[in-house]
């Protein structure tokens, strides 16, 4: 039986290199769009997901950002990110746990940010929200750990999409960013979405965060 993954943010390009690496290794992929799943609607979510007979893999790569210093930003601001990166993870997995637990087996994959590790001037909204996905992915890797559920979370690193290319065509930020990679280059979405392939091979990981840059952040 084909394998079958649920990526949410489908049209994003980061989604779009899943999609393309995992059918290329016989997956059946749902990438839907907001327009498809909004991941902060629940009836919405649970129609989408629910629908599927089958769920090896979710994948919650939906994200948005409104940057902002704290003193400008609004509550909508802080609360339209949290909204779709932790809400809409809670959302989605629960619909997919549902799932999941029925054969007792299937993998959580949450698309986190080195911001939630380091969190930048301008991005409390953001690096709060991308830091409480570490927790739940943890939280879920204990909970259902036992039923054979795993549950990782991906940074995956800078990368020219839709959502950051403004930044790289700036120049001097395109080589601010450079400068802070040990490497002095960063991770494609083609790069990403083989690491999450591969990482979905490897049945013993769980509750465990993983990045995929060269970014050299302190000991804590």
């Amino acid at each position: 039986m084909q394998p079958v993954a649920l990526i949410t943010g489908g049209s994003g390009h980061l989604a779009e290199a899943i999609r393309t690496e995992l059918e290329s290794q016989g997956w059946i992929v749902y990438s839907p769009s907001r327009q498809e799943m909004d991941v902060t609607d629940q009836t919405q979510v649970q129609r989408v997901i629910g629908a599927l007979g089958q769920l090896d893999l979710l994948i919650h790569n939906a994200g948005i950002t409104r940057d902002s210093l704290l003193l400008k930003m609004s509550e909508a601001e802080f609360s339209d990110v949290l909204n779709v990166h932790l809400k809409g993870a809670f959302l989605c997995s629960q619909a997919a746990l549902k799932i999941m637990v029925k054969k007792r087996q299937g993998h959580l994959i949450q698309i986190g940010s080195y911001s939630a590790l380091c969190g930048p001037a301008g991005q409390t909204n953001y690096a709060a929200a991308k830091a409480g996905l570490i927790a739940l992915s943890q939280s879920l890797a204990a909970e259902y750990g036992p039923r054979g559920i795993r549950a990782n979370v991906i940074l995956p690193g800078f990368l020219d999409t839709k959502m950051t290319r403004h930044l790289l065509e700036d120049e001097i930020q395109h080589q601010r960013i450079l400068s802070s990679h040990s490497l002095g280059k960063l991770t494609t979405p083609q790069d990403t979405a083989r690491f999450i392939a591969f990482l979905h091979t490897m049945p013993t990981i769980s509750g465990q965060v993983f990045q995929l840059d060269s970014r050299i952040s302190r000991w804590t």
